[in-house]
């Protein structure tokens, strides 16, 4: 928990330092997440890392039952539920007039999620909004991956360098690789979860490393 939790508040702090740098115009840019403008992907970004306060809220299931890798499986993301995540992050952002309102919320959101994470036990299990009952740290773990790999996004629609931190890096990579970072490939960290992410092609000679290796191919939703 130590190790995730570090890594979600230093995305979030990156990310949040981002965000009050921006301009009006920024917030209107498209993002490699069509049909979302970078406005829509933050308001996606923002519910998502702020989603841990209404789960610890409720009460906790009996058992874990899927892991972080787990909780990124296709058969989740079916259709109907990928256009409702899309349709409300357009809804969402619509309600967020401005630059300072944006830092903001996001601010809140995941700075709320961390005070509610500090103050429940070693152990503690969640239900996700999929139904899926997780461990909290797993479920933290998917929260790292969600502000780091949109983070990705982020950086690609501003026309910046990705902000990826090390702690982020390596927890995404170590879920992605499952512990072990594919032989033969020679990339850091950052390059292993923008390939591994879709967000830069794979050759053919990279996937056959990974497929060789049981590769984890996560799917992504919020």
């Amino acid at each position: 928990m130590d190790t995730v939790r570090a890594a979600f508040r230093d995305e979030c702090v990156r990310l949040e330092g981002v965000l009050r740098g921006l301009d009006a115009a920024d917030l209107d840019r498209p993002t490699p997440c069509p049909p979302w403008s970078v406005r829509d992907l933050l308001a996606h970004v923002r519910t998502g890392a702020g989603r841990l306060v209404g789960m610890l809220a409720a009460p906790a299931p009996e058992r874990a039952e899927v892991d972080a890798a787990g909780y990124f499986g296709a058969a989740k993301f079916a259709p109907d539920v990928d256009r409702d995540r899309i349709d409300g992050a357009r809804r969402e952002a619509r309600e967020v007039p401005g630059v300072p309102e944006v830092a903001d919320g996001f601010a809140r959101a995941w700075r709320a999620a961390d005070a509610a994470v500090a103050a429940e036990p070693p152990g503690r299990l969640v239900r996700t909004r999929h139904g899926d009952a997780m461990a909290l740290t797993e479920f933290l773990r998917t929260r790292v991956v969600e502000v780091a790999v949109h983070g990705l996004d982020l950086a690609d629609a501003l026309d910046r360098r990705p902000w990826l931190t090390p702690t982020a890096a390596a927890v995404v990579a170590d879920l992605l690789a499952n512990g072990a970072t594919p032989d033969g490939l020679g990339w850091d960290a950052l390059t292993l979860v923008r390939k591994a992410t879709g967000r830069v092609p794979l050759t053919d000679a990279e996937r056959a490393v990974l497929d060789r290796t049981g590769f984890r191919w996560l799917s992504f939703g919020g």
